[in-house]
């Protein structure tokens, strides 16, 4: 990922964005310090997707692993007769 001073990124922002839209990646600094990323959509969405498999893979292993049968067989609970 290459960097890049924000008064640089301001100047040159139209190029930029052609360059991450191609596939490349920016962090912005100010004084030294990051403080921003440029990155393909593409790419945060799928880094997004990743971080939420993940969590719901956590909370699978912490849940009891339920049959088709216990389903089925909670599926007019709480419903009056």
């Amino acid at each position: 990922m290459k960097k890049i001073q924000s008064s640089e990124a301001k100047t040159h922002l139209l190029r930029l964005l052609d360059e991450v839209e191609a596939g490349g990646s920016y962090v912005v600094t100010r004084h030294g310090r990051a403080v921003a990323r440029l990155v393909p959509e593409a790419d945060r969405r799928a880094d997004a997707t990743q971080k939420a498999l993940l969590a719901l893979e956590k909370i699978g292993k912490r849940l009891p692993m339920l049959t088709l049968a216990d389903i089925m067989s909670g599926r007019h609970d709480g419903h009056d007769s």
